[in-house]
């Protein structure tokens, strides 16, 4: 697939947050998203590793596709899971649930829904090329969240990877990517949740147990359904 730069959007301390379209255009959106937690570097590994391949296989079908590699790249250049407003990205969205209150320093939603320029160029790109389905990558233990209308491709990534695939992680998680595209867009949400390094397990190695369901998920016909729900 061919891809072209958008107008780049703006964190905090004024770095570019890259954002790419694939050359063809739809009514809707697949998006590929890295980097909402800025130390989660095995989800930015593997989202990179995917998009060189889709970027270097011609043969793969056309479809409508916004590739954003690191949302939060001051929290990537400090190794740090929030924004340089110390804000959890994936609390500040503005869903019903949103609250004030962080149940752990980390989760700190923010002042306000929406305060964080990272999210808002994110809801910008949403409103100019709406999503059908989001794939959320990030890094805390091997697992498959899904919300909204994607259990499909839960279910397909897992037949690969053998990830379990659940629609809750456990504990309540408001203002999260996963509770407001559904909400605002009808669409499916998929955190994909690799594996953290460690002394037996190197990012090729995640990259690598991971390489075929990705591989596999672009050459189906499940994303053209979501584009054509």
């Amino acid at each position: 697939m061919i891809f072209h730069p958008l107008e780049f959007g703006k964190s905090v301390e004024a770095n570019e947050i890259e954002a790419f379209k694939s050359d063809t255009s739809g009514e809707k959106y697949i998006y590929l998203l890295g980097g909402t937690h800025g130390d989660e570097v095995e989800g930015v590994y593997v989202l990179k590793q995917l998009f060189e391949w889709i970027k270097s296989d011609h043969q793969l079908p056309e479809i409508p596709m916004i590739t954003i590699p690191i949302l939060n790249p001051d929290g990537y250049r400090a190794g740090s899971r929030v924004n340089s407003h110390a804000v959890d990205l994936n609390r500040n969205y503005p869903t019903e649930n949103w609250s004030p209150q962080a149940r752990k320093e980390k989760y700190n939603p923010g002042p306000e829904a929406l305060s964080e320029p990272e999210n808002k160029f994110l809801i910008k790109l949403f409103d100019k090329f709406p999503p059908a389905f989001v794939l959320s990558f990030h890094s805390w233990k091997p697992l498959l969240n899904y919300n909204g209308d994607c259990e499909d491709i839960a279910e397909f990534l897992s037949s690969y990877n053998d990830y379990e695939a659940v629609p809750d992680i456990g504990y309540p998680t408001p203002g999260s990517l996963g509770s407001f595209v559904p909400e605002k867009y009808n669409a499916g949400v998929l955190t994909f949740e690799c594996p953290l390094l460690n002394d037996e397990l190197s990012l090729k190695d995640i990259w690598e147990q991971n390489q075929d369901a990705l591989k596999s998920l672009i050459k189906s016909d499940l994303l053209k359904k979501k584009l054509d729900a």
